[in-house]
């Protein structure tokens, strides 16, 4: 058995050296018996220690050994054979990076159970599934079933059942030879040093590097799009080197500094080349090379990178797709920027940026530079490993092309339920909807489609326009947890798949947030073809009234109590959960580092227990926000602060309640000498209790609302407010003040404020 398995490996390698593309060795059955068959292999190839890598639990052979969960670090790198041990779990995440790291002539190697048996089999990351109430046995073996489909029908794959003694496929292709391709050349007419293209790979590349001259321009903006193993990121590397060597300072960022690793060291290889000699080399630092000619490249994160922009000649965005929308319209404000990101891949889903992102590039008043690499670097082009990977991993899911969709309305559509075992049985809507659920967010990845098929918390439901996926929702049911769980929460324990009762017993200090059953929304996403037609809305109401009547049979086990979601806020998003019926509970008092955002929770009640649950928080919510602006909170954006208490029900919080020395004093501001400085608190309980209310009968306009949030309840420097919303002078901003007060003064005054209205009114 070993000799075959060598043999063929020996085969497999030998092709693929020669075609310069991957193979992927299934070694299947008994664990010890893998090893040892591995063992055999790694001696016979004429690979380097130094070039192979273990991934698994245990360091049991003589190269590099990784556990899975630090499959990051093979990011940036190349390996001649990457073997995988799946026997006690595998990670989709770790796969699809794993994958990638493999070189092209390489081999990527998975010893699995016995393949029929597999899929029954639970690991470590189907315990991570089993998110509380539910048990490992409630978990599933869906995404492994499809897995070894995959695995045996595409080309390039040699299974050896090792327990049989046999191989079920030898892998073998028999490829036609490639021709050589030319060393890409610097174009006629380049700005760059030649130096900045002979670096280059590809002609693919040299392209991509010509792109970035453009920032040599104000105004100016390049989109960088690519598959991975394509050289994108070490393209914006050379293009950042040219332009430090030259003195400008250039920003980096990305999603974290990892994903910038191969950016700087083609940066810091060029600046070294273009030196004046040794002596006049680059200073390079972690994440920050510096140049002799005053350039420089710098590393911030996303959120920080934001606020330093103007110190930049240049920004380049690495791995874009990875971001918000809302963190990439921030940094579009950046005089000379570069997006460069992942079409497809666990880094970020690049459709996303396509499609949602371009639309604002579009809008902009920059010059657009598009540049697309499509010739692999690491490999030949339809190399079969990665040609499984995509497909296995879903790695290119899309949703339908635009015409399928593009009539679709409310009255149109079908709702549905999008049941595990059906996605299984039907691979193009799974790849509809498992598409619309990365164009949604940034941060769904080959973990999420074992989630979609196997996690027993998890639901889908989607709206069909003639067989097709228009809008998508996932769902997690959260909750429902026994008083033990509960109680430990409440001691400072975590539990996994609980956002909402997590937040509400952890940070909120209610241990009996998590009995009530809900069910969260995790994703939702309509297909950009047929967006603001209410399409979103129509899911949300369908999965309201389907949840609704479930609650209402009290011997169903799947009732919930609640409808709940948790974003990153913006003014846009509240007011459409608003519209939706979900109501503000929380607003986090950090913000994400990715995105930059605060965190908003709302809740929907369906039953008794959740409106109770609804209830107390968004009571706690609004007597908590005054303080909040001031301290944690004094930051937030001013249509943010409006949208979240404008996202509450109107009985929330206290009645408003102030003395007769209190009216005494807003009233005498706003209409007379008053001044809000002598005593803030009244004038920011007035100003919740206008924002929660949101009265027909006043009519601020956005910037006195604004000036309501940054002076009233933030506590804003004056002189600051004035600058910021655009007043002349502090004292023009402070008449502003008290003219915003008049109709509130005039809407809840009592009649010791009416008095006093009055008394200044007629003077």
């Amino acid at each position: 058995m070993d000799v075959d398995a060598v043999a063929l490996a020996e085969s497999l390698r030998e092709e693929a050296e020669r075609a310069n593309e991957r193979r992927l060795v299934v070694l299947a059955g008994d664990r010890e018996r893998g090893y040892d068959a591995l063992e055999s292999i790694l001696e016979a190839l004429p690979v380097p220690i130094t070039g192979t890598t273990l991934v698994g639990p245990d360091d049991r052979l003589r190269c590099e050994q990784l556990r899975q969960v630090n499959a990051d670090d093979l990011l940036g790198t190349t390996r001649d054979v990457i073997a995988v041990d799946a026997h006690a779990e595998l990670q989709p995440n770790a796969l699809g990076k794993i994958a990638g790291a493999v070189d092209g002539g390489g081999l990527l190697i998975l010893l699995t159970p016995p393949l029929e048996a597999w899929p029954e089999r639970r690991g470590e990351f189907d315990a991570s599934l089993a998110v509380p109430p539910f048990e490992l046995d409630a978990v599933t073996g869906r995404f492994r079933r499809r897995l070894v489909e995959t695995l045996r029908a595409h080309r390039g794959i040699a299974i050896v059942d090792l327990d049989a003694n046999r191989s079920e496929a030898d892998g073998l292709t028999d490829p036609a030879p490639r021709l050589a391709t030319a060393a890409p050349a610097p174009p006629s007419e380049h700005r760059f040093p030649a130096a900045t293209y002979e670096a280059c790979l590809t002609a693919d590349q040299a392209d991509a590097v010509a792109a970035f001259e453009s920032l040599l321009e104000d105004g100016q903006a390049v989109v960088l799009e690519a598959d991975r193993g394509r050289g994108k990121s070490s393209a914006a590397g050379l293009a950042a080197g040219a332009f430090a060597a030259d003195g400008e300072d250039v920003l980096v960022t990305a999603p974290a500094e990892r994903n910038a690793a191969e950016l700087f060291d083609r940066a810091a290889e060029l600046c070294a080349t273009l030196a004046d000699g040794p002596e006049r080399g680059p200073t390079v630092e972690s994440h920050r090379i510096e140049t002799a000619a005053g350039g420089s490249v710098r590393f911030r994160e996303p959120s920080a990178a934001v606020g330093d922009l103007e110190s930049a000649d240049i920004v380049i965005v690495d791995e874009a797709a990875a971001l918000p929308v809302a963190t990439l319209d921030s940094l579009l404000a950046a005089d000379r920027v570069a997006f460069a990101t992942t079409i497809h891949g666990y880094e970020g889903a690049g459709r996303g940026f396509s499609v949602r992102f371009r639309d604002h590039l579009a809008e902009s008043d920059r010059a657009v530079t598009d540049c697309t690499l499509v010739e692999p670097i690491r490999y030949a082009a339809g190399d079969p490993v990665e040609v499984w990977a995509f497909r296995a991993l879903l790695l290119d899911a899309r949703p339908p092309v635009d015409p399928l969709v593009a009539d679709a309305t409310p009255e149109s559509v079908d709702y549905r339920r999008l049941e595990p075992d059906d996605l299984l049985a039907d691979d193009h809507l799974l790849r509809e909807a498992f598409g619309l659920l990365v164009l949604a967010h940034y941060r769904t990845e080959p973990n999420d489609l074992a989630r979609l098929l196997d996690a027993p918390n998890l639901e889908a439901r989607a709206l069909l326009h003639e067989g097709h996926v228009v809008s998508v929702a996932l769902l997690a049911r959260e909750g429902n947890l026994p008083a033990e769980t509960r109680s430990m929460m409440y001691e400072g324990g975590r539990v996994r798949g609980n956002m909402l009762p997590d937040v509400l017993t952890s940070q909120l200090r209610d241990e009996a947030a998590g009995e009530p059953a809900g069910l969260r929304v995790v994703r939702i996403a309509t297909h950009h073809a047929a967006r603001s037609r209410g399409l979103g809305s129509r899911l949300l109401e369908h999965i309201g009234e389907e949840f609704a009547t479930e609650s209402d049979a009290a011997d169903e086990s799947g009732a919930i109590d609640w409808l709940g979601t948790g974003f990153g806020a913006t003014p846009g998003l509240l007011a459409f959960w608003r519209e939706n019926g979900y109501r503000t509970v929380f607003v986090s008092t950090t913000r994400n580092d990715a995105s930059g955002e605060y965190s908003a929770l709302m809740l929907a009640p369906t039953s008794d227990a959740g409106r109770a649950l609804h209830d107390r928080h968004a009571d706690r919510f609004v007597r908590r926000f005054a303080a909040l602006c001031s301290d944690p909170l004094d930051d937030l954006e001013p249509d943010v602060a409006r949208a979240a208490l404008r996202s509450v029900d109107a009985d929330a919080g206290p009645p408003l309640a102030l003395a007769d020395h209190e009216w005494d004093l807003v009233a005498s501001a706003a209409y007379g000498p008053g001044l809000f400085a002598v005593d803030p608190g009244p004038f920011r309980d007035l100003v919740v209790r206008y924002l929660v209310d949101d009265p027909d009968g006043i009519d601020l306009t956005d910037r006195e609302e604004r000036l309501l949030v940054r002076r009233v309840l933030q506590g804003r420097d004056v002189e600051a407010v004035a600058d910021r919303l655009g007043y002349h002078s502090t004292s023009q901003c402070m008449r502003a003040l008290g003219d915003a007060f008049r109709p509130l003064v005039d809407l809840y005054g009592t009649d010791a404020a009416l008095e006093v209205r009055d008394r200044f009114a007629d003077e």
